[in-house]
C-alpha cells in the first residue's frame, strides 16, 4: 500500500543563490518519503511528505543543512520583499560610498592624511607607519565586510563542505580586506579595501533590487490574496451579525450589500443583481444572478442585496484553489530548471580551483603578489552566479502571476515547455466549444397554422400570447429544454399582449393561470392555461408526442421541425387545443470566439479535433461552424474513446493539447502532454488538467500558449545572458583587465538585468 503524502510549505531563510537551493533539497530529499522542491524567488520550500511526519521534523533538516525554516500555514504567509535587505543597503551604502569615494580621489589624500596627523597629536597618539588615508578607508570598509556581510560569511563557513556563491563573495571580500590591513601594516603592497566594502555593497544592492523587482513580479498573486474578505454578515434570525470570515459554516447565509465582495462560493437565495468576476475569471461584462444562481467567493456584487447560502469555505473555496494552483506553480520546477541547478551545483568549486590558480600562475610567473591577490579576487568576485540562479524562478514567478491575473492559472511550470511543441488541440463541445447551457437557438411561430382554431381565437393568437403561453407551461417544468424555452420566452414576449384581459392596470402584466398541469416522462408537458376568456389545453412535447394527438402539422411547422432536426438539436412543437402553432428547436449555443480560437489555432500550425460524446449530427453541425474538418471530428465518444484518441496521438508522435471540462474528460486531460479545463467545469477535470482557463471564452486558450512560449524564451534568454557573462567575465578577470570592484558592480548588475527582463513577459 502506498504511503498517504501531504503537502507541506516551508519558508526557509538564509539561501542566497542556488547552490544553496540543491543544499537545502538535498537534505530534505534524503529523507525516506520526502520529495520536495525549493523556489529561490519566492524562498519557499514545496515538500510532499508522510502523512505522519511532523512539519518541526523537515524544519530540524532544514536547519541541520544550515538554514532556518518555518511553517507557511498558508499561501498569504509568502512575502517576498524583506526590510532586513534595505537595511542592509542603508548600512552599506553611508559606509561603502565614503570608503569608495576617499580611495578613488587622490587630491585628497593630503588632506585626510594631515587631519589624522593633527587629530592623533591633540590626543598624544603616535602615527601610523604607513598611510593614514589608507586607515581610514580600512575604518570605514570594516562595517560593511564584518558587519554588514556577516550573513553571508556565515552561510560560506556553513556550506564550506559544498561551496556556494556566498563562498565566493566572503573569500573575496575577505581576502581583499585581509590583505589590505596587511599591506598598509608592512608596506607590501596596494590597499584593496574598498574593492571589499564595493563588493559588499553591490552584492546588497543588486540582492534589494532583486527583491524589489521580485515582489513587483509577484504583484498579480499578491492582489489575488488580497480579494479574501475579512468579515461576512451572517444572517440569523432575520438579524444580520457581523463576524470573522473563518467562523462562517457551509449552509450559513449571509448578507452581500452592493459594492461588497462576496464572503465565499454559495448560491443565490434571495435577490438579484449583476456580479464582477473579473478578479477571479478575467471576464469584464458582469453577470445577471437571482435566486438559484452560484456565486463566486471574492467577486463584487453590483447593485442588488443578495442573501447567499455558502457551499464552500476556507481552503475549498475557487479563490483559495486558484491560489494554491498559482503557488504550487511558482514553487515547482520546469526542467529546464533542474538544468540551471546542475549547472550552479558544479560551477562554485570551478571557480574556486581558477581563482586559486589564477594567483598561482600569476605569482609564479613573476607578478607581485599584490597583483595576483588581486587578480584572483577580480575572479572570485566576477564569477558570482547570482543571475544564473534567477535565470527560471524569477520568469515562473512573473508568467504565473501574469496568468492569474489574466484567468489563465497554471499548475506547473513544465507545461511551459510542452506547450511550443503542441501540434495537435483536442476539444470537447459541451462546454468547452459550448456555452454549456441549453438554450433556444430557433423559434418558429406560425399564427397562420393556427387558423384553423377558428374565430373565437383571432384575436389572442399573437406571437407574444403564444410565447406567454409556453412560458406559463414551461415554468412548471424541471426539464432543461423547459427551462430554456421559458429563459427564451421571459426574454422576447412582449410587454402588451394584445387581446388579453389584465389584473392590477393597464401596465400590468395578464397572469396565464394555469390548471390541469402534467408531465409525461418522454412526450413533455400539458395544461389548460387561462388566455383572457378562453382556456385552451397547451401542450409543449417531441414531434412525434405532439403529432400523436394534434391534427397534421402546417407546412410552416414542418419546416421548422425538419430544420431542427437536421441540424441535429433538440426540437419541441407547442400545441394550442391540438393545433400545433409553434415549433423550438433548442441546443447547446457555440461560444462567440469559438470559431476565431479554432482558426488561430490553425494560423499556429495546430490541427484541432472535436471528440465528443454527443451525436454525429450534433458533431458535424458544431464542427462545420467552428471550422474543424469532418475528418477530424469524433461523435458518441465514450469518456474512454478520448482517452484512446490521445494516446493514439501521442503515439504516433504529436505533441496533444486536450481542452474539456467535464467529469468524462479527466482521463483524457490527464494522459495528454498538455491539457486545459475551463473553469466552468468540474472538480474532477480542473484538477486533471495543467492549465485552468477562469475565463469562460476560448481566447485564453491562445493568450495561454503565447503566455507559455514568451516565458520558455525569456527563460532560455536568461539563462543565455548568465553564461555568456561568466565565460566572457572569468576570462577578462583572469587575464588582468578587470578591477575587483568592478567585477563587483558587473556582478550585480547582470542579476537585475535578468530579473528586469523577466518582467518582459506580457
Amino acid at each position: 500500500m502506498s504511503q498517504l503524502l501531504e503537502p507541506v510549505t516551508l519558508s526557509v531563510q538564509g539561501m542566497t543563490c542556488s547552490s544553496c537551493v540543491n543544499s537545502v533539497e538535498k537534505a530534505l530529499n534524503k529523507v525516506e518519503g520526502v520529495s520536495a522542491t525549493i523556489n529561490f524567488a519566492t524562498e519557499t520550500a514545496h515538500i510532499l511528505a508522510p502523512a505522519d511526519m511532523s512539519p518541526k521534523d523537515l524544519i530540524k533538516v532544514v536547519e541541520k543543512a544550515g538554514y532556518s525554516a518555518t511553517l507557511l500555514v498558508d499561501a498569504q504567509s509568502v512575502t517576498l520583499h524583506s526590510k532586513k535587505s534595505a537595511r542592509a543597503l542603508f548600512f552599506a551604502f553611508i559606509f561603502a560610498v565614503p570608503a569608495v569615494a576617499i580611495s578613488m580621489v587622490m587630491s585628497w589624500h593630503h588632506q585626510i592624511d594631515m587631519w589624522v596627523h593633527q587629530g592623533l597629536d591633540a590626543v598624544g597618539l603616535p602615527h601610523p607607519l604607513y598611510s593614514p588615508t589608507a586607515w581610514v578607508v580600512i575604518a570605514l570598509s570594516a562595517p560593511v565586510v564584518l558587519l554588514v556581510a556577516y550573513p553571508i560569511h556565515k552561510a560560506a563557513i556553513r556550506n564550506i563542505t559544498h561551496p556556494t556563491m556566498d563562498n565566493l563573495i566572503s573569500m573575496g571580500s575577505l581576502s581583499a580586506f585581509g590583505w589590505s590591513i596587511y599591506a598598509n601594516s608592512t608596506g607590501a603592497g596596494d590597499v584593496y579595501t574598498e574593492v571589499a566594502a564595493g563588493v559588499i555593497f553591490f552584492v546588497i544592492l543588486g540582492r534589494y533590487l532583486e527583491t524589489r523587482a521580485k515582489a513587483k513580479a509577484s504583484s498579480a498573486l499578491t492582489s489575488l490574496l488580497a480579494l479574501g474578505a475579512k468579515e461576512v454578515t451572517i444572517v440569523r434570525g432575520g438579524f444580520p451579525l457581523i463576524v470573522p470570515i473563518e467562523q462562517l459554516q457551509i449552509g450559513d447565509e449571509f448578507e452581500v450589500r452592493p459594492g461588497d465582495r462576496i464572503a465565499t462560493d454559495g448560491i443565490v437565495v434571495k435577490g438579484e443583481s449583476a456580479v464582477d468576476n473579473s478578479m477571479l475569471t478575467g471576464e469584464t461584462k458582469p453577470v445577471d444572478v437571482r435566486p438559484g444562481s452560484m456565486v463566486i467567493g471574492a467577486s463584487v456584487n453590483h447593485n442588488g442585496r443578495l442573501i447567499v447560502r455558502a457551499t464552500r469555505v476556507g481552503s475549498d473555496t475557487e479563490l483559495a484553489r486558484i491560489t494554491a494552483m498559482v503557488i504550487s506553480a511558482q514553487g515547482t520546477k520546469a526542467p529546464i530548471q533542474r538544468l540551471a541547478d546542475r549547472i550552479s551545483a558544479v560551477f562554485v568549486p570551478i571557480v574556486t580551483v581558477l581563482a586559486i590558480g589564477t594567483f598561482a600562475g600569476w605569482y609564479f610567473t613573476g607578478s607581485t603578489l599584490t597583483k595576483s591577490v588581486s587578480i584572483a579576487i577580480t575572479v572570485l568576485v566576477i564569477a558570482c552566479p547570482c543571475a544564473l540562479g534567477l535565470a527560471t524562478p524569477v520568469a515562473l514567478l512573473v508568467a504565473s502571476g501574469r496568468g492569474a491575473s489574466r484567468g489563465i492559472v497554471l499548475r506547473e511550470p513544465r507545461v511551459l515547455e510542452v506547450a511550443r511543441n503542441v501540434d495537435v488541440v483536442v476539444f470537447d463541445k459541451t462546454g468547452t466549444l459550448t456555452e454549456g447551457v441549453m438554450n433556444v437557438q430557433d423559434a418558429t411561430i406560425s399564427t397562420a397554422a393556427a387558423a384553423v382554431l377558428g374565430r373565437s381565437f383571432a384575436d389572442v393568437v399573437t406571437p407574444a400570447n403564444i410565447l406567454a403561453s409556453a412560458q406559463a407551461i414551461e415554468a412548471l417544468n424541471n426539464h432543461p429544454v423547459a427551462q430554456a424555452i421559458t429563459r427564451h420566452a421571459l426574454a422576447n414576449a412582449s410587454s402588451q399582449l394584445s387581446g388579453v384581459s389584465t389584473v392590477g392596470g393597464a401596465n400590468a402584466r395578464p397572469t396565464f393561470a394555469v390548471t390541469d398541469f402534467a408531465v409525461t416522462p418522454g412526450s413533455g408537458a400539458a395544461g389548460r392555461v387561462s388566455i383572457g376568456a378562453l382556456s385552451p389545453v397547451v401542450l409543449i412535447g417531441s414531434p412525434a408526442a405532439v403529432a400523436h394527438s394534434s391534427t397534421e402539422f402546417h407546412a410552416e411547422i414542418k419546416s421548422a421541425v425538419e430544420r431542427g432536426q437536421v441540424a441535429g438539436l433538440t426540437v419541441a412543437v407547442m400545441a394550442w387545443d391540438g393545433v400545433a402553432v409553434a415549433v423550438f428547436t433548442v441546443g447547446d449555443q457555440l461560444k462567440g470566439d469559438a470559431a476565431q480560437t479554432v482558426s488561430e489555432l490553425r494560423n499556429m500550425g495546430i490541427t484541432p479535433w472535436l471528440v465528443t460524446g454527443d451525436s454525429s449530427e450534433v458533431a458535424a453541425s458544431v464542427a462545420t461552424t467552428v471550422g474543424i474538418d469532418a475528418a477530424h471530428v469524433v461523435s458518441h465518444a465514450m469518456p474512454e474513446t478520448k482517452l484512446e484518441i490521445v494516446e493514439r496521438m501521442k503515439s504516433e508522435g504529436h505533441t496533444v493539447l486536450m481542452i474539456g471540462d467535464g467529469i468524462n474528460d479527466a482521463a483524457a486531460l490527464t494522459a495528454a502532454d498538455l491539457s486545459m479545463a475551463m473553469g466552468t467545469g468540474t472538480d474532477t477535470a480542473i484538477n486533471s488538467a495543467d492549465i485552468t482557463l477562469m475565463n469562460t471564452g476560448l481566447g485564453s486558450v491562445i493568450s495561454a500558449l503565447k503566455l507559455s512560449k514568451k516565458t520558455l524564451k525569456i527563460i532560455r534568454l536568461n539563462m543565455g545572458w548568465a553564461l555568456v557573462y561568466n565565460v566572457i567575465g572569468i576570462p577578462i578577470a583572469a587575464a588582468g583587465l578587470l578591477s575587483p570592484l568592478y567585477a563587483a558592480a558587473a556582478m550585480a548588475a547582470s542579476s537585475v538585468l535578468v530579473v528586469t527582463n523577466s518582467l518582459r513577459i506580457k
